[in-house]
């Protein structure tokens, strides 16, 4: 085989591979990703950034309380140090030489061994001394036990209230997170349900122009009949593609907080129908959002961090009291030949705080203010909260007494529109009546389908006011 048959033979293996890859990819692109409300739901509290976010929260909070308990626990340090004297450090000191000399004198005069007045001593003067060795190593070993921190308890106290509240921030954006992908997901459901109210408007102008057209040829109608029966299928086809491209724009709203590659095909299961529906009773309501809202009980538990935070700023007041010992092992030498020794050491510390510029007492107040600044929020919260829960009853009940209206405005429709496609068969109806009985019917369908919308999103709404969770997503 020759070089060209070679290459030849590799292009061709080449081109079989790339276009096994290419098939491939092209398969996974084509692949639709389905989902039903439940599944969405269940994708969003575990993948969306913000409840991932909320839930490294509760994580940084574990691990300070953690951290606060280690306060209480035994501290051993261990040090080690080696220097090297370049130059020696000196300091004045008496001239022990000249001293050494009188003294040495004195004894030979005393003896005889010298004259008297041999020496005569001068005035004791001072000057610079060394008396450190070139190298010094020491290692020492030091465990410190608290034996009272009113900080230290206070602390622990602090974080576990934080702990619990991070969990409670994360259940308040859990059920923010569901109410938005619900209500997304029932937009998507809205304009599907829209998309194909309009595709059944337009088959049946199609339907009707192919009518007209056969009984054009037939001279059963006018060509103005037919060309207006035209006219109404373009009229309707911009609508189509309208809500065509709303529900694309939904299913990237329902995308983007699923946590979904916006690359991704993504199809929804269900149907915007409801089997009951029912009015709570607004007080009962009312009392169980005020108790049970999350934002609200985010509130109350920061009220009690609020609190704990002034009382572990008051330990500032207060003594610390903790024992130690330590153990040190250390050498000196001008020469690696040391000579070393060894200590050991026990005892108790006591510390207190007598005055330190009044920034303990305004450090206090300051932390009163922001207490109070919470309370102040709660109470607007509650408010808030009636408000809301009052007002999306108040659309219960208006899309419940439209919807009563709107099932037989839909069959009223419907039967409308088939009396006036028979009488238009027979001749007895003109195309007016036609058109005027097909946009009733779609008018009514839309609008119920709209209502039914309008509930289960203020249904929604209500249970993330009254802070209702499924264990399950917890």
């Amino acid at each position: 085989m020759n070089l060209f048959q070679k290459v030849m033979k590799l292009t061709f293996y080449i081109g079989i591979v790339s276009i096994f890859y290419v098939g491939l990819a092209q398969n996974a692109q084509a692949q639709v990703r389905s989902l039903t409300l439940e599944e969405a739901v269940k994708i969003a509290v575990s993948d969306n950034a913000e409840t991932i976010i909320a839930r490294q929260e509760v994580t940084k909070a574990e691990t300070a309380v953690k951290e606060a308990y280690g306060y209480a626990l035994p501290s051993v340090d261990l040090t080690a140090s080696f220097a090297h004297f370049i130059e020696k450090p000196k300091m004045p000191f008496p001239d022990f030489e000249a001293m050494l000399s009188g003294a040495t004198y004195g004894v030979l005069e005393y003896e005889g061994l010298v004259p008297e007045g041999t020496y005569t001593p001068g005035p004791l003067e001072t000057k610079l001394q060394s008396f450190a060795l070139a190298n010094n190593l020491e290692a020492k070993a030091q465990i410190t036990q608290v034996l009272f921190n009113a900080t230290v308890l206070e602390g622990i106290g602090a974080t576990k209230i934080y702990e619990d509240l991070s969990k409670e921030q994360l259940n308040s954006k859990i059920t923010e997170v569901i109410v938005n992908v619900k209500k997304a997901f029932y937009g998507v459901l809205l304009t599907k349900e829209m998309h194909t109210i309009m595709l059944t408007s337009l088959e049946n102008a199609q339907q009707n122009l192919s009518n007209l057209q056969s009984m054009l040829k037939q001279g059963l109608v006018s060509e103005y009949d037919a060309m207006q029966a035209e006219v109404r299928v373009e009229n309707i086809r911009p609508s189509v593609v309208q809500i065509e491209n709303a529900h694309k724009s939904a299913l990237d709203g329902l995308k983007m907080l699923l946590g979904i590659d916006p690359a991704t095909e993504l199809e929804v299961f269900g149907n915007l129908e409801l089997d009951s529906y029912s009015i709570p009773n607004a007080k009962e309501t009312i009392n169980e959002a005020v108790v049970g809202n999350r934002g609200i009980r985010t509130l109350e538990l920061k009220i009690q961090m609020d609190k704990a935070f002034i009382q572990v700023d008051k330990t500032e007041y207060y003594p610390s009291l903790a024992a130690f010992g330590n153990y040190t092992y250390a050498g000196q030498s001008d020469d690696f030949d040391m000579l070393t020794y060894s200590s050991a050491m026990v005892g108790v510390s006591l510390q207190m705080n007598l005055f330190n510029g009044m920034r303990t007492q305004r450090k206090v107040e300051q932390k009163t203010i922001v207490m109070n600044q919470t309370r102040e929020q709660i109470i607007m919260a509650k408010n808030f909260v009636t408000i809301q829960v009052k007002s999306k009853i108040m659309d219960l009940e208006r899309v419940i007494a439209q919807l009563e209206a709107q099932d037989r405005n839909v069959k009223m429709a419907e039967r409308t529109y088939e009396i006036a496609s028979i009488r238009f068969k027979e001749g007895t109806a003109i195309q007016l009546e036609i058109e005027n009985a097909e946009n009733a019917l779609r008018q009514a369908k839309t609008n119920k389908m709209q209502s039914i919308f309008d509930y289960l999103t203020a249904q929604s709404e209500l249970e993330h006011l009254i802070g209702t969770i499924d264990p399950k997503y917890l």
